[in-house]
C-alpha cells in the first residue's frame, strides 16, 4: 500500500502536471511562435529504429558563438527552458514501408520504435517528420538514428555532465551559473576527453566504428547545447538520450531514467559488449554496479572520473569495485583521462598510438589554463587512481 509520503509525492506530481498544462495552454493563446519538430538522435538494429522527437514552439535561437555575452547566453537559455510543447501533436513519419502517424504525449514528446522494412544501412540514417494538419505551418523535422557497423567490437555508454562536459553538478551554484551563462562554444570538456572518445570509436584496429551512446540526466531542452558542444569539441556523434524534467518528485531522481535507458541499449545489441564511462559525483557508480551484476560478461570495463575528494573511501565506490571484481569486469577510478586511456590500450580496446594524441590534446587543453579543474577536487594532491582488474592479477 501507498504510504503518506508516496501519496503526497503523487499529489504533488499531479498538481504540477495540471498547473503546467494550464500554463502552457494560456501561453499558446498569447504566444504565437510557430511550431516545429525537433528530431533527436536515436539508434537502430534488426530492421527497427528508435525514433525520438518533440514538437515545440520555435523560439528562433541563434547559433552559439564564443563572442556572445553572458546576458545573451542567459536569454537564450531561458527561451530554451520556456519553449512550449504542442501536446498530443500528430506527426507523420516517412518510413520505407509507407507513412506512419505518431501521436506525441502531453509534453510534445514522441518516442517510438518504428519498422524500417528493409535492413538499415550501417551508420546514420534519417526519418522525415511532418506535422499532420499543420494548417500551412511547415513544421518539418528529421530524426536521425545510428546503426552500428558489423566491424564494431564494443559499444560505449557514457554520461555527459562531469564525465565529458565540465558541469560542476556537485556544486549547485556553480552548476547553475555554468548552465545559464555559458553556451555550447564556451562550455569546457575535461582535458584529453575528445581524443580519448575518438580513440574508443576507432577501437583497437583503428577502423571499428564502435558506437558511443550518451546517456544523461540533463533535460531535452538542452539537447541542442549538448549536440553543438560535441561537434565543437570534435567528440564523436552518437545517440543522445536525455530526460524530461517534469514537475514533481521524479525530477530529483535520475537513477530510474539512466538505468532504464542503459538496459534498453544492452537488450537492443545482445551480442555487443560495452564500456561504461561516468563520474563519481552522482548515481553513476550505483547504476553501473547494478548493470555489471545483472549483465555478467557484457561489461568490459567501467571508467569513473573522480569528482570528489577521496572517492576511493566512498561506500558506493567500494561496492562498485567489489561487484565489478565478482563479475570478472574491470574498474578504473581516476581524475585523469590518460589513466583510463592507458588501461584501454593495455587491453587492446584502443590503439597504442592513440595515447600520444590523447596526451598531446590533454597538454594543449591544460596549457592555456582555460579549463577549470574537476569539480570538487580543486585542492591538491589529486585523487589517487584505483584500478580493479582481475585479468591483470592473473598475468602477474
Amino acid at each position: 500500500m501507498m504510504g503518506w509520503r508516496d501519496e503526497l509525492r503523487a499529489l504533488a506530481a499531479s498538481l504540477g502536471s495540471w498547473v503546467r498544462r494550464g500554463t502552457n495552454a494560456l501561453e499558446r493563446l498569447l504566444d504565437r511562435d510557430p511550431y516545429h519538430i525537433v528530431g533527436y538522435r536515436g539508434y537502430a538494429a534488426n530492421g527497427r529504429a528508435l525514433l525520438l522527437a518533440r514538437v515545440l514552439q520555435n523560439e528562433g535561437l541563434l547559433d552559439p558563438d564564443p563572442s556572445h555575452s553572458k546576458l545573451r547566453n542567459l536569454v537564450a537559455m531561458l527561451k530554451r527552458l520556456e519553449s512550449d510543447p504542442l501536446p498530443f501533436a500528430r506527426v507523420v513519419a516517412g518510413l520505407p514501408g509507407g507513412d506512419r502517424e505518431l501521436i506525441a504525449d502531453d509534453e510534445g514528446f514522441i518516442r517510438s520504435w518504428v519498422d524500417l522494412e528493409t535492413a538499415p544501412r550501417r551508420g546514420w540514417g534519417s526519418i522525415r517528420l511532418d506535422l499532420a494538419n499543420s494548417d500551412g505551418i511547415p513544421g518539418v523535422g528529421e530524426a536521425l538514428y545510428l546503426t552500428p557497423p558489423d566491424s564494431a567490437a564494443y559499444g560505449v555508454i557514457s554520461d555527459m555532465d562531469d564525465t565529458i562536459l565540465q558541469s560542476h553538478v556537485t556544486d549547485f551554484i556553480r552548476a547553475a551559473r555554468m548552465v545559464l551563462l555559458e553556451n555550447a562554444r564556451t562550455r569546457l570538456p575535461f582535458p584529453g576527453v575528445a581524443a580519448f572518445y575518438r580513440a574508443l570509436e576507432k577501437g583497437g584496429t583503428g577502423g571499428e566504428g564502435n558506437p558511443i551512446f550518451y546517456v544523461s540526466s540533463s533535460p531535452w531542452n538542452l539537447y541542442d547545447v549538448i549536440e553543438d558542444f560535441l561537434e565543437a569539441q570534435q567528440i564523436p556523434a552518437g545517440p543522445l538520450l536525455l530526460r524530461d524534467w517534469d514537475l514533481g518528485p521524479a525530477v530529483l531522481r535520475n537513477a530510474g531514467h539512466k538505468d532504464g535507458v542503459i538496459r534498453e541499449i544492452l537488450a537492443t545489441y545482445p551480442s555487443l559488449p560495452f564500456i561504461l564511462v561516468g563520474d563519481s559525483g552522482q548515481e553513476d557508480p550505483e547504476i553501473y554496479a547494478d548493470i555489471v551484476a545483472s549483465h555478467p560478461g557484457r561489461v568490459l570495463a567501467v571508467y569513473i572520473r573522480s569528482v570528489r575528494k577521496n572517492p576511493e573511501d566512498s561506500t558506493v565506490i567500494r561496492d562498485l569495485a567489489e561487484r565489478v571484481s565478482q563479475a570478472g569486469s574491470t574498474l578504473v577510478l581516476a581524475d585523469d583521462t590518460l589513466a583510463a586511456a592507458r588501461h584501454a590500450a593495455a587491453h587492446g580496446w584502443i590503439r597504442d598510438e592513440a595515447l600520444d594524441e590523447i596526451g598531446e590534446e590533454k597538454r594543449a587543453d591544460e596549457g592555456g589554463g582555460a579549463k577549470a579543474p574537476a569539480p570538487g577536487v580543486d585542492e591538491v594532491p589529486a585523487a589517487p587512481t584505483v584500478v580493479v582488474d582481475p585479468s591483470l592479477k592473473a598475468e602477474e
